[in-house]
């Protein structure tokens, strides 16, 4: 979920009110927001850097929301203030218009940007007035977009220009490295493409892009008609065209991978920022002409119709509303909306600033963030059934009751772990028709879903070794196993694991603990089979030869107990001994 960063002073001159930080609280929750922190920038910096590194922060009391990840329209000051304002219906819902220009710029595509980057969307922001504020703004969405529905600018990457620095028309080229050469945003000499990418691997925000185009054989680039480098996309933007507070026209260009995602973008940098141009809510079209000849015109700002019905919206969401106050609702949320009442429905006009609508089921959300949650009243489900705790986790909690009372302490450990906890490190070969592997893990650490708990509650006693001796620890969890007859080739098994980590082996102590679990169980200790349990010497690797035994319930072996091997301990870089036991629970239930 993304979060965003706005002064409170610039927000509420905005808002025109002035709110305690507890009502703009409320105000953000009635809107399915939250005010995460009240902090500034100074208290931000200090958190990330030295005291001394924090000095030239301001003081400025600063807002950080946390802004759902479709909601695009929010990540800025601009649409989060229209937004609450629409919201609290002290303004109008703005209507976004495309400009045809007589002579509309043009961008020119060569057939090379199909080997890397093969789409590009353009509009004009014209006559806009920018300040110090606004500007910082403007840079922000753009940062927010390429963390967010760009993919750290893998699908889609924006540019910004000075329109009165260049002259169209434009082309969008890609070309190799060594032949692209321009003064990058920034720097202070003209420098290759090939050049630029060595000194930004080293830069820390541009370095996490080069990895996008660094292995073509070209690389993408925009030029005016003077041959002048506009950007270098995904990686930087010329310095020539750069945009400052002196600028009135605005040149946006999106390259991508994606098309819709590109609309997206550009659609947004638009709506939220065409409010600054003296002809207020307007863009300005491009065309994109492509090699075979087709031309396309950005950018598209469409509206379009959604119907809803007012018993499925009442239905589902647990409420009794006429359709005025539906209409109403949903007018609140930016979704312009009139009532149809010969058919019982609502249509609803969907802004380009809200491509987060998708089916009508986003429509009843939006109602009933309006109506808000907490005034939806609180119904029992209407089933004939009543919920209830799988029996296996009832039996898992009565157990870890009955371990604690003895005084073993709980611990949770990971469910993925590496090859050599399962196999090399308890002494016994990688069992590949049981174990599931992660096909790309990130980390040697999480390799495959483990097949025991042992090795869990060995790296933890490994990472408390300065805890009091002894130490007893227990876990009670699943464990992952290949399973052919499984739907999804696996299944989950229920298994107890506990340890006695101590100067000496304390055998007895797990040997009781499993005893009193047994008790617990209602299962009694016999030498001959049947409904209770034996225990049987055995030898196994993970175990001190002539120090382990199989745990038999029904005739069927459930678990090993015993003294770890000395191998095992120092595996796990401990040096005492321990004790341990592990048994499958399912037979139980």
């Amino acid at each position: 979920m993304p979060t965003i960063n706005i002064k409170r002073d610039l927000l509420f001159e905005a808002l025109g009110t002035t709110y305690t930080d507890e009502e703009f609280d409320n105000l953000c929750i009635s809107y399915g927001l939250e005010l995460d922190e009240v902090t500034s920038e100074k208290q931000m910096v200090s958190k990330e850097q030295s005291e001394s590194k924090s000095e030239g922060a301001s003081d400025d009391t600063i807002y950080r929301i946390d802004i759902p990840a479709n909601r695009y329209d929010l990540l800025c000051l601009e649409g989060l203030v229209d937004a609450l304002l629409v919201f609290q219906n002290k303004m109008e819902l703005p209507h976004y218009k495309v400009i045809q220009s007589k002579k509309p710029l043009k961008v020119l595509v060569k057939s090379n940007t199909k080997q890397i980057r093969p789409y590009v969307v353009a509009a004009v922001l014209r006559d806009i007035t920018l300040n110090a504020a606004r500007y910082a703004s403007f840079i922000d969405l753009q940062d927010k977009l390429h963390q967010n529905i760009c993919r750290k600018r893998s699908l889609v990457a924006i540019g910004t220009h000075d329109l009165d620095t260049i002259q169209g028309p434009f082309t969008y080229d890609a070309l190799p490295p060594e032949n692209i050469k321009f003064k990058a945003l920034n720097q202070t000499e003209v420098h290759s493409a090939a050049e630029l990418m060595d000194i930004y691997s080293t830069h820390a925000q541009l370095k996490q892009y080069l990895s996008i185009i660094k292995d073509s054989s070209v690389y993408p680039v925009i030029t005016d008609n003077n041959g002048v480098v506009l950007s270098m996309p995904p990686i930087i933007n010329g310095y020539h065209s750069r945009i400052t507070l002196e600028t009135k026209n605005i040149f946006i260009e999106c390259t991508a991978t994606d098309l819709k995602k590109a609309n997206i973008v550009l659609d947004t940098v638009l709506c939220m920022f065409s409010k600054y141009c003296s002809n207020k809510y307007t863009a300005e079209r491009c065309e994109i002409i492509y090699p075979d000849g087709a031309v396309k015109l950005y950018p598209e700002l469409k509206y379009r119709k959604e119907t809803v019905n007012r018993k499925k919206v009442n239905s589902y969401l647990g409420i009794s509303e006429n359709l005025d106050n539906l209409s109403s609702a949903l007018s609140s949320m930016c979704l312009k909306s009139a009532v149809l009442k010969e058919s019982d429905m609502v249509v609803v006009e969907v802004p380009p600033t809200r491509h987060d609508i998708i089916h009508a089921c986003d429509l009843y959300e939006d109602v009933a963030i309006a109506y808000g949650y907490n005034n939806i009243p609180k119904t029992l489900p209407k089933t004939t059934t009543i919920g209830s705790q799988l029996p296996i986790n009832s039996l898992s909690d009565k157990i870890r009751n009955e371990i604690a009372y003895c005084g073993f302490n709980e611990v949770l450990t990971f469910s993925l772990c590496s090859k050599d906890d399962v196999s090399t490190k308890i002494r016994k070969p990688f069992d590949t028709q049981r174990t599931v592997c992660i096909s790309n893990p990130k980390t040697l650490e999480f390799q495959v879903a483990r097949t025991n708990i042992l090795s869990g509650l060995l790296k933890t006693t490994s990472a408390n070794k300065k805890m009091p001796l002894p130490m007893k620890l227990f876990e009670v969890t699943d464990v992952v196993l290949k399973d052919d007859t499984s739907e999804v080739g696996a299944r989950n098994e229920r298994h107890v694991c506990a340890i006695y980590y101590g100067k000496t082996p304390g055998f007895e102590i797990v040997h009781g603990l499993m005893d009193r679990i047994m008790q617990m169980l209602d299962v009694k200790f016999s030498s001959e089979s049947g409904s209770t349990y034996q225990i049987k010497a055995a030898n196994d690797e993970t175990y001190f030869p002539g120090r382990c035994a199989q745990i038999i319930y029904q005739g069927n072996v459930i678990g090993l107990m015993g003294v770890l091997h000395p191998e095992v301990i120092t595996a796990y870089e401990l040096t005492m001994p321990c004790s341990a036991f592990e048994i499958n629970l399912e037979p139980f239930l």
